[in-house]
């Protein structure tokens, strides 16, 4: 049943030695390593991050039980707590004092991807106070108000530190409130709060979500969607912030998914485990012991007991059957790192549905692909302005980045489109319907329609001989000019006499194409149109003769290529003063060619050209 589990642990766990009698672990966060200290440091310490490349392994004097262990960035500094008022600094340098605040604090809260702490203040706790450093400099940010559903009286601490979480959700600061409302309110379910923290300005209530039960929660940080662990139910919902309605001061999220159980992780040499949730961690039970996990954001969960560090992740694959509006779906797919791959695949889902997909579905779909499509083209076309552009001063302009919700139309071809006009089951009509309804948007979005697109369109409608359509379709520019496209219905003549013509109106509309036109009447040795289509657009005077001398010969008619010859001799008379030609391969005798034609040109009537 593994199409059920959306969220799993990383296949590569980091793994240390696990917490015992004599060895304690603990777990950095701004590091994302795990220090394991036996015998308070006296027999090892190792230390390990999510790259084995950074483990490091040392040994310290026994001076008392570690209370807290720490690294600088960088590993240069370590750090040891064993005491609530003292930390020791190996390094022998001294400290020096840069700033400092004097404020009643009840518990504390730090973001290292943000570098901000957060502070509790006041009796009830709820009055936060978050502090940004940067550059060795540590500035005041605007203090803001938790809003509890129960104000005590007396007033006593009414926020946790445990129902507090910081963490960053699409490049943007949020402080997450895990909110428990009494069972005499109006809605005893739980929610999380989220409150937006800019660097500047006020901190604002932005986003409520609804947990609609009770109980014990954790809170993770996922591809920028928060998950919210369930202790009793032992399942976790998902949360997309972005699946909003739009200009709503505060908005209601419900569950994207329904909550499930985090797909199960087998363990070396033990059995599956059960997931079960304890007083304030998860557990992991393996028969006959049970031991504690911590959660820690953004993604990460720790077994001590059994010395593993996963990364929670996403599983994209079993969302889509589970999240029926496909325009939601897509909404929440594009959002997310790799889903290149799942988003084509429910494309190919909705259309080998048939009819059932239903063309508007269909259109939603096209749109809001080809809207990231558009978004990204025209950053690559801002970027590559400012580059082409004068020099500027001011910070560079960095390159877009194509994400993987960036689908082009290559893309659309080979993975969806083409396989699904050679699928069998499903009426032509609809294959045309929902090719026209990409090319749509496609123009919608003011995106140039590659050939190979009109090709499909072009071919289905041959197939099923719809000529009628095709004509249509041309007349009226829904296929686009271009010189593939002319070329196609060149091949098409034999089949379908009037795409030749079709094919010619094209290429002159396009105005570049001339050579084009001229080599395709010469192929089907139409000599004398060449000889009028080049003189009509100016280009007589330096065209090749020897182009058309040679078609003309290919013919085998002596009057065609006796009225070709004299062309070109005046038009030599009126550009060089000569009627001969420069000499060069062949010219010899397509002048005794043209001497034997003479001596028989009085019965000969020369053709208007």
């Amino acid at each position: 049943m593994s199409e059920q589990h959306y969220l799993e642990l990383c296949e590569k766990p980091v793994q240390f030695e696990h917490a015992s009698n004599v060895n304690n672990v603990f777990f950095d966060e701004a590091n994302k390593q795990v220090f394991a200290v036996r015998s308070g440091g006296a027999t090892g310490v190792v230390v390990k991050g999510p790259d084995d490349k950074n483990s490091v392994a040392f040994r310290m004097d026994d001076k008392g039980e570690v209370k807290c262990i720490k690294f600088s960035i960088g590993n240069k500094i370590l750090a040891v707590q064993r005491t609530l008022k003292s930390v020791v600094f190996p390094d022998k340098r001294s400290l020096k004092l840069l700033k400092s605040q004097s404020i009643n604090v009840n518990w504390y809260q730090y973001c290292p991807e943000t570098t901000v702490i957060l502070l509790s203040t006041t009796v009830q706790g709820n009055i936060l106070q978050p502090f940004a450093f940067r550059n060795g400099t540590m500035s005041k940010m605007s203090k803001f108000e938790i809003e509890l559903p129960v104000v005590p009286k007396p007033a006593k601490l009414s926020l946790s530190e445990r129902d507090i979480a910081m963490a960053t959700i699409y490049g943007q600061l949020y402080v997450m409130y895990l909110k428990h409302h009494s069972k005499t309110a109006n809605s005893p379910s739980a929610e999380v709060v989220l409150y937006h923290l800019p660097r500047e300005g006020a901190c604002k209530k932005s986003h409520v979500l609804k947990l609609n039960t009770t109980g014990k929660f954790a809170l993770n940080i996922v591809d920028n969607l928060v998950v919210v662990h369930h202790q009793s139910s032992q399942t976790s919902m998902i949360f997309d912030i972005k699946l909003k309605e739009p200009d709503c001061a505060v908005n209601t999220h419900q569950p994207v998914l329904p909550a499930r159980s985090i797909h199960p992780y087998r363990i070396p040499k033990l059995k599956v485990y059960i997931l079960q949730f304890s007083v304030l961690t998860w557990t992991l039970t393996v028969p006959p012991d049970s031991s504690s996990w911590s959660v820690f954001q953004p993604d990460i969960i720790i077994s001590a007991s059994e010395g593993y560090l996963w990364y929670l992740q996403v599983k994209l694959t079993p969302t889509v059957n589970l999240l029926q509006d496909k325009g939601k779906l897509m909404d929440f797919l594009l959002r997310r790192r790799d889903c290149k791959m799942v988003i084509l695949s429910v494309c190919s889902q909705i259309l080998e549905g048939g009819e059932k997909g239903s063309l508007p579905v269909v259109a939603t779909v096209f749109d809001k692909l080809n809207q990231v499509y558009k978004e990204y083209l025209e950053a690559e076309q801002s970027y590559a302005a400012m580059e082409s552009g004068p020099s500027r001063g001011g910070a560079a302009q960095k390159r877009p980045v194509r994400t993987q919700a960036v689908i082009d139309q290559s893309d659309m071809y080979t993975h969806v489109l083409s396989s699904f006009t050679e699928g069998k089951g499903v009426s032509h009509k609809f294959i045309i319907a929902v090719l026209m309804e990409y090319i749509r948007s496609l123009n919608q979005f003011q995106i140039t329609v590659q050939h190979y697109l009109y090709e499909l369109v072009i071919k289905m409608l041959v197939q099923h001989n719809l000529f009628y359509m095709l004509h249509q379709f041309l007349q009226y520019h829904v296929l686009s000019d271009s010189k593939p496209l002319a070329c196609l219905l060149l091949s098409l003549e034999s089949t379908y006499p009037p795409a030749h013509q079709l094919s010619l109106d094209m290429l002159k509309r396009l105005s570049t194409a001339n050579d084009e036109i001229v080599e395709v009447l010469l192929s089907k040795q139409q000599v004398l149109g060449a000889l009028r289509f080049i003189r009509s657009v100016g280009g007589h005077d330096n065209v090749s003769a020897r182009k058309f001398l040679d078609a003309a010969r290919q013919t085998g008619d002596q009057m065609l290529f006796y009225t070709v010859f004299r062309s070109f001799q005046q038009r030599n008379q009126r550009l060089r003063g000569s009627p001969s030609f420069n000499p060069g391969k062949n010219t010899d005798e397509d002048t005794q060619v043209h001497e034997t034609l003479k001596i028989n040109r009085s019965r000969i009537i020369q053709p208007q050209i």
